[in-house]
């Protein structure tokens, strides 16, 4: 008899729920459809309504957009520096005014002794590369005639072809015999070969460097642009030319490649500790060189990109108050309106919970309409703005953007539904539609 009434009271229970939860879906689907009828009915005050939302909602997803473009585009263009890359240079690249004021006082630049002492010294790296460049008077660049301005002129190491975002098209790259014997051979971009030579093959022409003949070996795939500026107008000559043609003591970046990611935090600790026991650093000094990897730009970079995000998100939780603010009177102007409606679902058996999720979910619906009004529109901005500098939307902004839309108009929505529910039913019906 007892296991009986177990039976009964669990299928009553299961009956009452199913019972809550169809009554629920019911006021769901009916404040849904009220919504997009008032929405429809009146599309000024629907306009007006939802303008505040729209705004805060597509400003939100415009900016998620163009940072997420622009993290995208550092990472591609900017802080690839190769794959397992890091850098040992006189500077940290990612300070601050104040920090670099003191490595301008304090650090010393790398010199071919520092390169060849982690070549020789370093355990465990994949390949090791130096390069150097001229900032200012470089040398001119012409072939029989014709001059290339501000092409990127660097003296290299064969290993570089290995480290860096360079890959050979055709004809071939410095080899250790042209490194030993300081060659003057050249290996040049895409842009230099189809300005010097837009319909001969390059391989085997002489350019003159600075008045110094350098034979064409090789010619790099196109690399891009990176802002606007060609990546592809460079020269490259040996390390070892360089230094016997135009600057005999060259400041260098010695670039660094370890076998996998997992590896590069143990190799920059064992190259900076090599570099402070050879520069004769007490554990208390500072470095007085730079060690620089992709992260540490990116991570630069995220600082800057999150004052912007700050900044955007300031904006959209001004716009977003406000909307819901409007959403709120909207929803008060509704429930007097409605007040004789109200009365006799009352009457009808309407509980008051019925009329509070009628009216939280209208609210709701009319915020989330217009979440996905600014989703679109920011879509089209996006779009557009792509097309001219960078943005990429990403696939979490369109759930942040109508997630929060929708909050809001549920937030906004509880002092208007929580109204509307405690009418009292007589009253209500005594007011005149």
């Amino acid at each position: 008899m007892s296991v009986l009434s177990q039976t009964q009271k669990l299928a009553s229970r299961r009956e009452r729920a199913r019972r809550h939860y169809t009554s629920l879906w019911v006021t769901a689907r009916e404040a849904f459809w009220i919504a997009v009828e008032a929405l429809r009915t009146h599309k000024l005050r629907s306009f007006l309504t939802l303008l505040g939302v729209v705004i805060s909602t597509t400003t939100l997803i415009v900016v998620m957009s163009i940072v997420n473009g622009m993290n995208t585009y550092i990472a591609e263009h900017i802080a690839n520096l190769g794959a397992n890359v890091f850098i040992l240079h006189q500077f940290n690249w990612a300070t601050d005014d104040t920090e670099w004021l003191k490595e301008r006082r304090r650090n010393l630049p790398m010199r071919i002794e520092d390169y060849e002492y982690l070549r020789d010294n370093l355990p465990g790296y994949k390949e090791v590369g130096a390069e150097s460049g001229m900032r200012n008077n470089a040398p001119t660049v012409r072939y029989q005639g014709h001059i290339i301005d501000d092409t990127q002129f660097a003296g290299v190491t064969p290993s570089m072809i290995n480290v860096g975002q360079e890959e050979v098209a055709y004809g071939r790259f410095f080899t250790q015999t042209d490194y030993e014997h300081s060659s003057e051979v050249c290996f040049i971009g895409q842009d230099v070969a189809d300005q010097f030579f837009p319909n001969v093959d390059p391989l085997g022409k002489e350019i003159l460097v600075g008045g110094s003949p350098f034979r064409v070996v090789g010619v790099a795939k196109r690399i891009g642009s990176v802002f606007g500026q060609s990546q592809d107008n460079f020269l490259q000559v040996p390390l070892t030319a360089f230094r016997k043609d135009f600057v005999a003591r060259p400041q260098l970046a010695i670039d660094i490649q370890a076998w996998s990611s997992d590896q590069m935090p143990e190799l920059e600790d064992e190259a900076r500790a090599l570099m402070r026991a050879r520069r004769h650093l007490t554990f208390h000094e500072d470095d007085n060189f730079g060690v620089n990897a992709s992260q540490t730009i990116m991570s630069a970079w995220h600082e800057l990109t999150g004052t912007l995000f700050a900044a955007g998100i300031g904006i959209v939780a001004v716009f977003m108050v406000i909307g819901g603010i409007v959403i709120m009177n909207i929803m008060l102007a509704a429930v007097t309106e409605r007040t004789h409606e109200i009365g006799i679902r009352k009457s009808l058996g309407a509980r008051r919970r019925d009329i509070l999720w009628q009216f939280v979910i209208e609210s709701g619906v009319m915020a989330g309409t217009g979440g996905v009004i600014g989703i679109l529109l920011a879509a089209i901005i996006s779009y557009l703005v792509n097309i001219v500098f960078t943005a990429a939307m990403p696939v979490s902004a369109v759930v942040v953007g109508i997630t929060l839309s929708t909050a809001v108009g549920l937030f906004f929505g509880i002092y208007p539904a929580s109204k509307a529910a405690k009418l009292d039913p007589i009253e209500a019906l005594r007011t005149e539609n």
